[in-house]
């Protein structure tokens, strides 16, 4: 007797194990010995087959050892080959279970209990009663089971819903005898398990439900959580895998960061290489704008220090880090922990993690998000550098301006927005005047000084949200939303008084260059990119000549529809007017 009740408590405590692996929550093998058992008991089986379909249903999923987890516990359907995959738990469940010697037919029950009424089913393809009726049993107590749970994929359906699907099988995959059974006994059954503790409200965690620091995990849960990390990383480590930008990368890693461990603020912080300063780059979570570009110095605060040493920082005050941002909004934290991110033996930045509870971090803790560093590291070192080299290729090297390429991809940008807002934008052609000279005077390292220094001089007079690229040679291009023709008069004007203003030293000389500026309208002047840029470098050309003849050229307006007959809705008062230089096909030009 004593015998006999270590053996069945051994077999449950190692169902439990294997029901726990399986991470769709805890309980399936037990309501579905429930479910088995209560069927046999109507149907009323011989002891053989009653303690066959009791142990049975206990083992029925052991085979599920050799199924990967990434398969098994795969947070979306599977794909047929998976499926083909999965399919080898009936048979090796039963190879595993030939070894123990059951004197009941506990085999067959766990190897056949997914063959089908209709003869559609796996491993055999037996049809009707050559199906042993003890798997015939333990697979309406399955199929009922698994409806009533829910996946990551689908919501757990209804006691109604779950029986209409058994209906809808009936003499398809399933016995309808034993469907009709079941179905005339369902409450009594769902009684049953929740007696037991086993409903469906109460079965336990959900997969990808945060885990406490502060609760001790029983076995079961242990055996849960290692199944769950397992699973996470190898999915971290495939969706690292393709190509993300910086920001998709960093947000991930905090992502999978939080489906183990509780934090109310995470900050990842990269640090700059050619200076001993960190940046964090990435936050998520409370005060995140507090937190989000802050720049300090490495070995100041925890996370400073954690990136001087390399070395984690277990649960610790985070006050040191904390005052450093200079915000009161901070004062709620109470604890936290950082570690170095590391590739290759490369320092990459540090994440830290703080947190509002006074109970802090544990040992186990740490080691999940260095676990979890430890594959987002290569991801980020691979974004930082796809990051730099579009970079690069958006940059001019000399000015460190956006170039021409960069140019075209804000013009699209800008048409958008236009576009989206029935507005208009400006765009500038600037071409520096007298600038060969200082190339045949100085040399070329100070005309590649000058270029460097006008473009800074130019950007001053820009608004923010303005840009200005370097097109080619000494030619610089601005794109400048929403301005009237006033405000273009007196942009062009300061961009003017800028540039012949800046005088380079060189020795005990002084270069000095001006600029010629031209402009066109969208959409008035035209749509297409080398539309409006033809027509600015025309204008511009136009104002380089005239600054030749006649000096500098205070004032353009748009050319009136009959010559000198000025239209007064023009932003220029005729009275004003002392001088009409010149008239092109576009503008008059006034002084």
């Amino acid at each position: 007797m004593d015998a006999s009740r270590i053996h069945i408590a051994t077999i449950e405590a190692l169902a439990t194990a294997i029901d726990a692996r399986d991470q769709i929550g805890l309980g399936h093998v037990r309501r579905a010995q429930i479910f088995a058992t209560g069927i046999g008991d109507l149907l009323e089986l011989s002891e053989s087959e009653f303690s066959a379909l009791r142990t049975g249903a206990l083992l029925h999923d052991i085979g599920k050892l050799a199924v990967p987890d990434h398969i098994l516990n795969k947070p979306e359907e599977l794909t047929p080959a998976e499926i083909e995959k999965t399919k080898i738990h009936a048979s090796v469940g039963a190879s595993i279970l030939e070894k123990v010697g059951f004197d009941t037919p506990v085999v067959p029950t766990v190897k056949y209990h997914h063959e089908a009424w209709d003869g559609s089913g796996y491993p055999e393809g037996l049809r009707a009663e050559n199906i042993p009726l003890t798997a015939r049993i333990l697979a309406v107590a399955d199929v009922y089971d698994t409806l009533r749970g829910s996946r990551p994929y689908r919501k757990s359906l209804s006691r109604k819903e779950a029986c209409k699907e058994l209906r809808r099988s009936a003499g398809k995959t399933l016995d309808p005898r034993l469907v009709k059974i079941f179905i005339e006994n369902v409450d009594r059954f769902e009684a049953d398990i929740d007696n037991k503790g086993l409903g469906y409200q109460s079965s336990g965690e959900q997969l990808g439900q945060p885990v406490d620091a502060g609760v001790q995990q029983n076995y079961v849960e242990q055996i849960k959580l290692a199944n769950r990390e397992a699973f996470t990383l190898y999915e971290l480590a495939k969706d690292f895998s393709s190509s993300l930008t910086l920001d998709e990368t960093l947000k991930l890693f905090t992502d999978k960061v939080r489906e183990f461990v509780h934090f109310d603020t995470c900050a990842v912080s990269l640090v700059d290489g050619h200076s001993d300063l960190a940046r964090s780059v990435y936050v998520a979570g409370k005060h995140a704008a507090v937190f989000h570009t802050h720049v300090f110095k490495i070995g100041s605060g925890v996370t400073g220090k954690v990136l001087q040493k390399q070395k984690p920082a277990g649960n610790c005050d985070p006050w040191p880090d904390l005052k450093l941002l200079k915000s009161s909004v901070t004062s709620d934290f109470r604890a936290m922990i950082a570690l170095p991110i590391l590739a290759d033996d490369k320092l990459v930045g540090a994440i830290s993690l703080y947190s509002t509870d006074s109970a802090g971090y544990s040992d186990e803790n740490l080691r999940l998000v260095e676990t979890i560093a430890q594959i987002a590291a290569d991801a980020i070192i691979k974004s930082q550098r796809h990051a730099e080299t579009e970079s690069h290729a958006l940059t001019d090297p000399m000015t460190g301006l956006p170039n021409a390429r960069c140019l075209q991809v804000q013009f699209e940008r800008e048409i958008a927005r236009a576009q989206r807002n029935n507005g208009t934008f400006q765009v500038l052609m600037l071409d520096l005047d007298g600038f060969k000279q200082v190339n045949d005077t100085f040399g070329h390292k100070v005309g590649d000084k000058m270029l460097f220094e006008i473009g800074r001089v130019i950007k001053e007079q820009l608004r923010e949200y303005d840009f200005l690229a370097r097109y080619a040679g000494d030619e610089f291009v601005a794109l400048v939303p929403d301005l009237n023709v006033e405000g273009v008069f007196d942009l062009r004007r300061r961009i003017e008084n800028g540039v012949e203003n800046f005088e380079l030293l060189v020795a005990d000389d002084v270069a000095q260059v001006g600029v010629s500026i031209g402009w066109s309208t969208y959409p008035q002047t035209g749509q297409a990119f080398d539309q409006l840029l033809i027509a600015a470098d025309k204008e511009m050309y136009s104002t380089k000549t005239r600054r030749k003849r006649f000096g500098k050229v205070t004032r353009t307006i748009p050319k009136p529809t009959k010559p000198l007959e000025f239209d007064m809705a023009l932003p220029v008062n005729p009275d004003d007017i002392d001088t009409v230089v010149e008239i092109s096909d576009e503008h008059i030009y006034i002084a």
